[in-house]
């Protein structure tokens, strides 16, 4: 019965992190720029070492438009750049990207195609003060990010103790 929910509602959750994703990607010139190139070459996400006692996590593949966007992809043909995220922990996973950090990646694909990847991972950030500020006004998005840049330190440093915590649990162990 989950597992039918997930795979039902999937589609729909992908769909909406790639508006977000194109809404990011568009406010960026070079960003789009650099996608270009890559007009109609494709890239699969792949959830790497998924809790076994979580339902299972769809892949999300994504196709690049001429206009240097994402579209998603039924299923990514041969060939596609395969993008594999270490989820072992999803909790401490979406705990880390509140803060910037990188998970474990593997890449396998055409090297071009990785780096211009690599380089939107590195460079492009939503400037999420902006958007709010154009829906409630400039006090009140910078007020609200103020608050959101510390919610991110604090569960920073919430994931910084857990990995400590695996990590000594794991030598212990040994």
């Amino acid at each position: 019965m989950l597992q039918e929910w997930t795979s039902m509602f999937a589609p729909a959750a992908q769909d909406r992190m790639i508006l977000l994703l194109n809404h990011v990607i568009s406010r960026e010139a070079l960003a789009m720029a650099r996608l270009q190139p890559f007009a109609g070459q494709s890239v699969l996400l792949h959830l790497q070492n998924w809790p076994t006692l979580l339902p299972q996590a769809p892949d999300l593949a994504l196709g690049v438009t001429p206009a240097g966007l994402f579209e998603r992809l039924e299923q990514a043909p041969g060939g596609a750049l395969r993008i594999d995220i270490d989820a072992s922990n999803p909790a401490l996973l979406a705990l880390a990207s509140f803060t910037g950090q990188k998970p474990q990646v593997s890449v396998q694909g055409d090297a071009a195609f990785a780096g211009a990847m690599n380089w939107l991972i590195e460079n492009l950030r939503w400037d999420i003060e902006d958007d709010l500020a154009a829906l409630l006004g400039p006090v009140a998005a910078h007020q609200l990010a103020r608050w959101g840049r510390a919610i991110a330190t604090a569960l920073g440093g919430l994931a910084a103790g857990a990995r400590g915590a695996m990590a000594a649990a794991g030598r212990g162990g040994a």
